[in-house]
């Protein structure tokens, strides 16, 4: 089995350009790109998203950290969470949309359509 991009557990800050250039390289090394237009990725990505509801589904309101879940189960959410990011950058990519840059214009476009109200924290 060929493991030419095996990676460690943690790598710290990964750009989003050297997860879209790691996707580029898997689909073109499998001839997948042919496959990969906007519709296509869009379907796998509401799919993905659907596998990740299913571990939520019946678990009630749940503790941030997930404190009270099993290593297995954490790691079921971190491969489904993984799945839902990774289609769409790639989805992204094949827009055309740089999806870092888009994500930063959205939270300055949110923060003035929804300015701070000191009120609000009394």
């Amino acid at each position: 089995m060929e493991n030419s991009h095996v990676c460690p557990k943690k790598v710290k800050d990964v750009s989003l350009q050297e997860l879209r250039d790691s996707l580029q390289e898997f689909a073109r090394a499998r001839g997948w790109e042919q496959y990969h237009s906007p519709r296509n990725l869009l379907l796998a990505l509401v799919g993905e998203v659907g596998e990740l509801s299913e571990i939520f589904q019946w678990k009630g309101e749940v503790a941030k950290g997930l404190p009270d879940w099993t290593s297995d189960e954490k790691q079921h959410v971190e491969e489904e969470l993984s799945d839902v990011f990774l289609y769409l950058l790639q989805l992204a990519d094949v827009c055309g949309v740089d999806l870092g840059q888009a994500a930063l214009t959205k939270i300055i476009k949110n923060a003035q359509k929804y300015p701070v109200n000191p009120a609000t924290f009394n």
